[in-house]
């Protein structure tokens, strides 16, 4: 079995896959940045055994991660709960995908797994629009290179720097409202964040597809997608398991470097 780990700002994804690539579990845990490689063990054992699944049985692991203090511990993690050496998504182990971000080593690791997933599940050119602690737009030219992209401020982070700067504003749940007129406070914060989060999507995303001058396949992924992608006009799917996909297909292409019972 393989087990794929995104280690995100806000949550961590993991998936396990069986030897046909069928997905046997997935889980989104929050991303706690000073949990120590035993921490992490004993919570993913937890996962597996929720699941009636057999560590033992994990025989490969492959990780992104764009937050670098918990990189050694979940080194330390896969080596001593599962003896194994995990492959590390880099700018240089995926190397299929042409990056013409300069440098390339700038762009996100979870970035370049979506891009080799949409470009395999999607087709080129496309649009990845990744709804975390920072919405992410990443583009995918007729040629199937990594063009470049968007980051703007999540969903999350923006309701909450409203709310911690206007006092008098009432905290609101992120969710659809009834209608773009509010007829009170908090109707009138939840329509602001939510219309105009979506109508933020749906302008940049257009402004990217009239740049590249031809349709694109738009597909919408990360933890606010199922509240907020589905809003948006211009998002034609929702794929919320995209990243781990990509992280199956990295593994899968990398040949197995970097893993194997040789850590301890």
């Amino acid at each position: 079995m393989l087990l794929a780990i995104d280690v995100g700002n806000t949550q961590t994804q993991l998936g396990v896959f069986d030897a046909d690539d069928r997905l046997l579990a997935e889980w989104r845990l929050s991303t706690v940045r000073d949990r120590t490689a035993d921490e992490l063990g004993l919570l993913v054992r937890e996962l597996f055994a929720l699941e009636e699944l057999a560590p033992d049985a994990v025989d490969a692991v492959v990780y992104a991660s764009v937050v670098p203090p918990l990189d050694n511990a979940l080194e330390a993690m896969v080596q001593r709960y599962f003896r194994l050496v995990p492959l590390r998504v880099t700018a240089a182990v995926v190397d299929d995908l042409p990056v013409l971000y300069r440098p390339p080593g700038d762009v996100g690791a979870d970035r370049l797994v979506n891009a080799v997933a949409a470009r395999s599940e999607y087709g080129a050119p496309a649009v990845i629009v990744d709804f975390g602690t920072a919405t992410t737009f990443d583009v995918i030219d007729a040629e199937g290179a990594y063009l470049g992209g968007v980051i703007a401020t999540g969903i999350g982070v923006s309701a909450d720097a409203l709310f911690a700067r206007a006092a008098r504003l009432p905290r609101v749940e992120i969710a659809r409202p009834a209608s773009a007129i509010g007829r009170s406070t908090r109707a009138s914060v939840q329509s602001g964040l939510f219309f105009g989060y979506a109508d933020l999507v749906d302008g940049l995303v257009g402004r990217i597809v009239a740049e590249l001058g031809e349709p694109a396949r738009v597909v919408g992924t990360g933890g606010w997608a199922s509240t907020i992608g589905v809003e948006c006009r211009r998002i034609e799917t929702i794929d919320e398991l995209l990243t781990l996909k990509g992280l199956r297909l990295i593994h899968r292409r990398a040949g197995g470097r970097g893993i194997g019972p040789d850590a301890v």
